[in-house]
Formats: C-alpha cells, structure tokens, sequence
C-alpha cells in the first residue's frame, strides 16, 4: 500500500510539472474552484447541516479544491514506510483512495483545463462552459472510477473512525510531527478523521453524494442532451 501512496503522488507530481510547463495552471485553479462552488450548490443540504459540514469541507477543501498538496505530499513520500508500520491497514487503504482521487481529479482536471483556455481564453467558467468541456472530454470510464473511489473511500472512513485508539494516536503524534517538520500531513489526517468521526453514520453523507453524482454525470455525457437548454448543472 505503501507504494501504491507514492506512485499517486509522483502521478500527480508530474501532471502538475506538465500543467506548468503548458501555462494552464491558472486555469486548473479556476476550475477547481468552481467545481468547489459547484459541490457545495449541489450539496446544499448536506452543507447546511452541522454534523455534515465538517466532512463537506474535507472533501471540497482537501480533495477537489484549488489549494497546495506539495507539502503535504512531499511529507508523505518521506514517511509513509513509517505510517505504514504504525497505522491500522484501514487508514492505509483511506490513505491511498484519498490521493488516487486526488492524482485522477486532477489528470480529469487538466483535460478540461486545455479546453477550456483553447475555447474560453481568460473567460470566467460557467455552467454552461464548463458542461461543453466535460462532454469534450468525456472519459465515462474515469468518471465512473472516480465516483466509484469516492464510495469506496467512504467504507474505508466509516471502519477507521472505529478503529480503537485511532483518535488517540492522531492527537499525541501532532507535537512530534510538527518537530519532524510534518505538520501539513498530520493536519491533513487529523482534519479527515475529526470530520468523519463527527459524521457518526459515514454513508448517511457519502449515499446522497454519490447518488447526486451520479445523475449529474450520465445527464452531462448523455447523447439526447441538448446545451445549453438541458444542462443538468446548477448555477454558480
């Protein structure tokens, strides 16, 4: 598992170089963090409620938005032989689905990206400019893998917050971590379980996403959609 961490990492690493040297990674942002808005209009419901919202910021902020992982990757490739060792196989596993998300959604992320600069050169993104390069670049089977990690993701969550201990372990090792120079992973693990340890029932969240997704998806890269009168998106 531990290998399969790293090779997430260097996957994303290297799109990012790309994404550099191609002069598109002001646009990534800008579609990151309108998908990020996106999600939270979509999921409204679930963002309005406090025991979900905690868990809504982990995956907008953490695993889809805008923000800068290269430290916190970085940290990870340095240790992630020693968490191997001392965290529960499940928060492994929670681990890898977490940065397999992140090095897909980027990769689908950047595709969009180049359409989006060659077409709407400096435009801001909109649900209809956005709909047009999701069909473009289509990718139904990425797609689909990426919903599928999110569920998978979930399951892996809801076992490790009932891990024995866990919370425990991820509170005492922040001062040392913090020494080692590991603070952005360790606050990255201590924001994912404080989130999902304040879920209680973990599918009670992840269900209404995937479902919502889902839909959103097949209506997006469906062959009877007309744009922009059927767009399944809402307005950001």
């Amino acid at each position: 598992m531990a290998q399969e961490i790293i090779k997430h990492i260097h996957r994303v690493n290297a799109l990012r170089d790309l994404a550099n040297q191609l002069g598109i990674m002001p646009t990534i942002h800008r579609l990151q963090q309108w998908q990020c808005e996106r999600l939270l209009v979509t999921h409204d419901d679930l963002a309005q409620q406090k025991r979900y919202q905690k868990a809504m910021a982990f995956f907008v902020e953490e695993l889809y938005g805008p923000k800068d992982f290269s430290q916190r990757d970085a940290d990870l490739v340095r240790v992630i032989p020693k968490l191997a060792k001392v965290l529960p196989d499940k928060a492994m596993m929670a681990m890898g689905d977490a940065l397999s998300l992140n090095a897909l959604s980027f990769d689908l992320d950047m595709a969009m990206a180049q359409y989006l600069q060659t077409h709407f050169t400096d435009a801001p993104i909109n649900r209809d400019s956005y709909a047009l390069a999701y069909r473009e670049v289509a990718r139904m089977e990425d797609r689909t893998h990426q919903i599928d990690i999110i569920s998978h993701l979930g399951d892996q969550l809801a076992d490790v917050i009932k891990v024995r201990g866990i919370g425990m372990l991820i509170s005492l090792s922040r001062r040392p971590a913090k020494l080692a120079g590991l603070l952005a992973l360790h606050e990255f693990l201590e924001r994912g379980f404080d989130a999902f340890k304040a879920l209680g029932d973990v599918q009670s969240f992840i269900e209404p996403v995937l479902v919502r997704e889902k839909a959103i998806m097949h209506a997006l890269l469906s062959d009877e959609l007309t744009l922009p009168e059927g767009n399944p998106l809402p307005v950001v």
